[in-house]
């Protein structure tokens, strides 16, 4: 028997609960994972609420683990049983200790690389690697914007800016998160709860502001972020953890200055398993060199039965960096 993480209706992190259940046999294209760490993103919290559905209830939670592949489908040859895995686009239900993943969706793991820093980074720095290389190519001594820089994707992204030789002005809410920030490559820190975000980016780059924005806040953020670009330039909206930002009036961007929106996903941009094997292999050698670092707090490891303690603590903005189930 395997346990997993299911709910049967939206609310809050007492709608998760553990059950056992004995795990299908992997289709052809699939293989199937035993999940030794597995990942916690800010995204399960909005399946689990109702604001991402799912395709129906009960359902399972959680799309990123690292493990040992147990069973492989008869059309795979690329991976087989015995390999160890990282995944961050499965299906719902990594909240697992066994689960089946299509397997162009997964990538080796070199042995340099932990299962727990894999789950750790892995859909985080493949969001990483689509933002920075892919939706706008971040040039060296290029100061932009990124909120949130302490968090989990946050921290990751000030580590790939300072290896690309960029600037990257990042937004914190405390004196603490500041600190972690800055030790993790971060240019210039901002704290949002003391100073005028738009205003400390003006007197940061001399009144020329930013050709782009990352803005994984949303709701709150939305105006401010607008405010921080130079003419014609770019906010990317990848996130939306004070809320979605809903009713935009398009002549806003004209307003302040002809910008342009994107508001991109990760399949948007790592759909194939070519694609995969790109953004992976160059996060991979960044974390084996030692450029990018991952560590998890022990506070922020919990077993995988107490994923409704991990999500109450995740939604409490307590958190630094990633969080992890172990099976």
């Amino acid at each position: 028997m395997a346990t997993r993480i299911e709910f049967h209706k939206h609310g809050g992190p007492e709608v998760l609960n553990a059950v056992e259940f004995t795990p299908a046999d992997p289709t052809e294209h699939e293989i199937q994972v035993e999940n030794k760490a597995i990942g916690i993103n800010y995204i399960d919290t909005y399946i689990r609420s109702g604001l991402y559905p799912p395709p129906s209830l009960p359902s399972g939670l959680g799309t990123e683990a690292a493990g040992v592949v147990s069973k492989v489908g008869s059309s795979v040859k690329h991976i087989k049983a015995g390999d160890r895995v990282v995944y961050a686009q499965s299906a719902l239900g990594a909240y697992s200790s066994v689960h089946n993943v299509p397997a162009d969706k997964a990538a080796i793991l070199p042995s340099a690389i932990s299962f727990e820093q894999a789950a750790a980074s892995f859909l985080k720095g493949l969001t990483v690697f689509y933002l920075l290389r892919k939706t706008y190519e971040i040039q060296p001594n290029e100061p932009f914007l990124f909120h949130a820089a302490a968090g989990g994707v946050g921290l990751i992204a000030c580590q790939w800016a300072k290896a690309l030789g960029a600037k990257l002005i990042g937004t914190v809410g405390s004196e603490q998160k500041a600190q972690r920030a800055l030790q993790a490559g971060a240019w210039k820190v901002i704290n949002y709860r003391d100073e005028n975000v738009a205003e400390r980016v003006k007197e940061i780059t001399g009144g020329k502001k930013l050709r782009v924005v990352y803005d994984s806040v949303g709701r709150d953020t939305w105006e401010m972020s607008l405010d921080c670009l130079q003419r014609r330039g770019l906010m990317v909206s990848f996130g939306n953890s004070s809320g979605a930002v809903t009713g935009v009036n398009l002549g806003i961007l004209n307003q302040k200055g002809s910008l342009y929106v994107t508001r991109p996903s990760l399949q948007g941009y790592i759909t194939t398993r070519e694609e995969l094997a790109e953004a992976s292999n160059e996060l991979f050698s960044l974390i084996a060199s030692g450029v990018i670092r991952v560590d998890v707090a022990d506070a922020q490891k919990y077993p995988l039965a107490q994923a409704k303690k991990a999500h109450e603590v995740l939604e409490s903005r307590a958190t630094q960096g990633s969080s992890l189930l172990l099976p």
